[in-house]
């Protein structure tokens, strides 16, 4: 009994001599255990002591962002901004949150302002290529990209986004040479060989198709992609075995 009044006791939730830090820890606390509610409450009792404190709006923004309330999310980063303008992390939630609301526009003016206070981020410089190729800015997206590849060539990202990007294009040469270059600094991403396979394919390299196809299937059996690269195997196969042979009479 005496066990049950202590723990009653240690987890009331009353006003009474609580403090800011109080209240921002157990908003942490929750937050990280996914109980966005309650640390939303906690954020806002933190906020109710101290206006000023950009942490706690940036809390209360990842509470609405987390269920999906992305509007309330901006309102929120941008107060945490307004209080701290070289807050990073709230300029690159910013422009996490503007991509979901469908306004990349919005976006890209988030992740510039957040690479300005920190160059050195790979994940905010993707993002804003990212922005620009959802604004259809696609020679600025490559860029970005292609920057991003040579500053950070361990960045597999850069190289999935930008060779996709070229895809999308109907760059496919250029497109497999980056898928290439991602294999060389990363070879266990098989998922490239497919990439280079479709390449190959949309170029009429049927051979060179096809091998880079069956790469991918020895590794990636059971991916859902499997299907659609054994049915063009297929298709390129019965291509091959339908065109007439060559014959070369010998001579005597």
């Amino acid at each position: 009994m005496g066990n049950d009044n202590f723990n009653k006791t240690k987890y009331m939730t009353t006003r009474t001599g609580r403090t800011e830090e109080n209240y921002f820890e157990r908003a942490g606390e929750l937050l990280r255990q996914n109980f966005y509610k309650e640390a939303a409450t906690n954020y806002l009792n933190a906020i109710l002591i101290s206006r000023e404190d950009a942490k706690s709006y940036f809390g209360l923004g990842m509470c609405y962002k987390n269920t999906k309330n992305y509007a309330k999310a901006i309102k929120y980063f941008d107060k945490a901004v307004e209080i701290d303008e070289n807050y990073f992390e709230a300029y690159y939630e910013l422009g996490i949150c503007h991509l979901l609301e469908g306004i990349p526009c919005g976006a890209i003016k988030n992740f510039v302002r957040a690479v300005q206070v920190n160059p050195e981020n790979p994940d905010a410089i993707l993002q804003l290529g990212i922005s620009h190729e959802s604004c259809e800015e696609y020679d600025m997206a490559l860029m970005i990209y292609q920057k991003l590849i040579e500053n950070s060539p361990e960045f597999i990202k850069a190289y999935e986004h930008k060779s996709a990007l070229l895809m999308k294009m109907n760059r496919y040469k250029e497109a497999s040479s980056v898928l290439n270059e991602l294999v060389k600094r990363n070879p266990d991403d098989t998922n490239a060989f497919a990439g280079i396979g479709v390449c190959f394919d949309k170029l009429g390299k049927r051979i060179d198709a096809q091998r880079y196809y069956r790469k991918f299937l020895q590794h990636n059996p059971l991916s859902n992609q499997a299907q659609f690269i054994k049915s063009r195997l297929e298709k390129l196969k019965s291509v091959s075995d339908s065109k007439p042979k060559k014959f070369t009479l010998l001579q005597n």
